[in-house]
């Protein structure tokens, strides 16, 4: 199949901000169209010594993918675990069966130390409990964890809820760590409310902010 390229201008479109070209049946066979998978801000909120972070409201049918960014989470404890859970009851109970599988990569500040590794330390497997993002997230000063976490179609009563989350942290012991986890709330029930938490104190500070996908 031959390619012929095409002459400037001559696409009949108006560039807009947020849409995309798609074809048509006319004669240019191109029009403008949304560009799909906007973020919409549904809530922000910012821990300050506090004992944890929940979204109660905006988890509902209105979006099939919900993101949640943390931005620069301190905790108050040295080496704590950092992670979340999630309720079907609005959040009277953090308490959803959870399987996953995670892997890190870590290089050590000093260059003494680099690896890829799955980390069983913080698997699921039908657990009730937190899933944590990481171990041993620092609390110096300068130490946090920052990452970004996907939560699929939660409001669903046929499919299992599907998260994915990236993230990188300055660990306790002087180490950048680089997580990747996926895994699936396992409930056909619809999943309305999120929760992080520390395994141990408070947290300091930092920021999550919850954005619906279009």
């Amino acid at each position: 199949m031959a390619l012929n390229k095409l002459p400037f201008g001559s696409f009949n479109v108006t560039a807009a901000a947020s849409t995309a070209i798609k074809f048509n049946s006319d004669a240019d066979g191109f029009e403008t169209a949304s560009a799909g998978g906007s973020l919409v801000k549904i809530a922000s909120s910012t821990a300050s010594s506090s004992a944890s972070v929940s979204f109660t409201s905006g988890i509902d049918s209105t979006y099939k993918e919900y993101i949640f960014i943390l931005n620069n989470i301190h905790p108050a404890t040295d080496g704590a675990e950092f992670g979340f859970n999630l309720s079907i009851d609005g959040g009277s109970n953090y308490n959803v069966a959870k399987t996953s599988a995670p892997f890190m990569a870590l290089h050590s500040e000093d260059d003494s130390e680099a690896s890829v590794a799955y980390e069983g330390g913080i698997q699921t497997a039908q657990a009730t409990g937190t899933q944590y993002l990481l171990e041993n997230l620092g609390n110096d000063n300068d130490q946090s964890l920052s990452g970004y976490l996907h939560l699929f179609e939660p409001s669903s009563t046929t499919f299992t809820k599907h998260f994915m989350y990236v993230g990188n942290a300055s660990k306790s012991n002087n180490q950048s760590i680089n997580f990747y986890i996926g895994g699936y709330g396992n409930t056909t029930s619809a999943v309305n409310a999120i929760e992080f938490k520390a395994d141990s104190g408070n947290v300091d500070s930092g920021t999550i902010t919850m954005y619906g996908v279009t």
